[in-house]
Formats: C-alpha cells, structure tokens, sequence
C-alpha cells in the first residue's frame, strides 16, 4: 500500500527541482534525466507523478505566475498610500529576484514559445493605476510623464538586472554572492529614482 504523505513529499521534491533548475539556475532546457538526477529520484517517477516532462513544466510555470500575480495584488489591493505600496511592491520584487533570478526570464521565454501567459493586472485595476500616477504627478511627487513610462521605469529598473543577469556577472566580473548583494541594495535606489519626494 502506498504511503500519501510521501508521494506528496516526492511530487513537492520533484517541482521544487524543476523550479530551482529553471528559475534559481536557469537551466530551461533540463531534460526529465536531469531532473531526476537533481532530485535524486528514478526518471519514471516524473512520468507517474506529473505524466510528462512538459506537464510538469506547465505545472511549474502556472506557479511562477501565480509568484508575479501575487506580487501585482499587492499593488491592486492596498489600501497604502500610493509611494508605500510602491515600495511593498518594489520590496516584494527585489525578494523574488533574489530567491528566483531566472524568473522573469523564464516566463518571458514561455511567452516567445507561445505558451498561454495569463494578465497580472486586469484593465480597470491599470486605469486606476494610471489614475493614482497621474495624482502623484499632479501632487509634484512624481516627474511628470505618462504613467505607462513610469510603469516602464519602475518594471526596468526591478526587472532588467535579473534578465540579463549572467551578462552582467560576466561583464562586471561579479559572482553570484555579490550579484545578490547588489540586487538586495537596490530597493531605495530605485524609490529615490521613482519619486522626487
């Protein structure tokens, strides 16, 4: 008889391999052996626990957007003044920058290959946006501009480092432990970038 508590053990162990293979190593191409090998189990576990290597790839994507849907609701669902859910937002980013480098990557990759990328923000969630922006430029906290560039602004300066990540490690000449500590640092860099006051 097979024990539930360690097939579900197993099931997490596998897509927290498949996770940090692709997301912490960006690894994209890791084949089902590789995998297997990585979480130390037998390849046709991945086959009876997820049927396929792309099932679980999809499995494992539809959770990397559920990380960047969750960071959007912060935003969506505060009851904050605008610059301190900016910096919640900010915050929360740069955390999952730092626990997931290849994230952004990833799931930008999946979107080239035409897999399904669901909105993280819906529209009249981004008319309010843009209408609280517009408030803070009115207010002189913000330079004036259209609230798509500050969306830009603010989506580059969390998001590009990460992108281009081994670049940057390669042409800095910086390691992975250094690289962190640089991402980790940026949060007041980018909201004194973001906000006049």
């Amino acid at each position: 008889m097979s024990n539930p508590a360690k097939k579900d053990q197993t099931q997490e162990l596998i897509k927290e391999t498949a996770k940090n293979l692709f997301f912490v190593k960006g690894k994209f191409d890791a084949t089902t052996q590789e995998i297997a090998d990585a979480a130390g189990v037998n390849r046709t576990l991945i086959n009876y626990y997820f049927r396929s290597r792309d099932n679980l790839i999809q499995i494992v994507f539809d959770e990397a957007q559920k990380v960047e849907q969750d960071k959007s609701k912060i935003i969506q669902n505060s009851d904050m003044l605008f610059k301190e859910k900016i910096s919640l937002f900010v915050e929360s980013s740069l955390s999952t920058s730092l626990q997931y480098p290849y994230l952004e990557t990833y799931i930008v990759s999946q979107i080239n290959k035409g897999n399904c990328h669901q909105k993280d923000i819906e529209e009249d969630v981004l008319k309010t946006l843009y209408k609280d922006i517009e408030t803070e430029m009115e207010l002189g906290n913000i330079e004036t501009m259209k609230p798509v560039q500050f969306l830009l602004n603010m989506i580059s300066l969390l998001v590009f480092p990460s992108a281009i990540r081994p670049l940057l490690m390669e042409n800095l000449m910086i390691d992975d432990a250094e690289f962190d500590k640089i991402i980790s640092e940026r949060k007041e860099i980018i909201i004194n970038m973001l906000f006049k006051k």
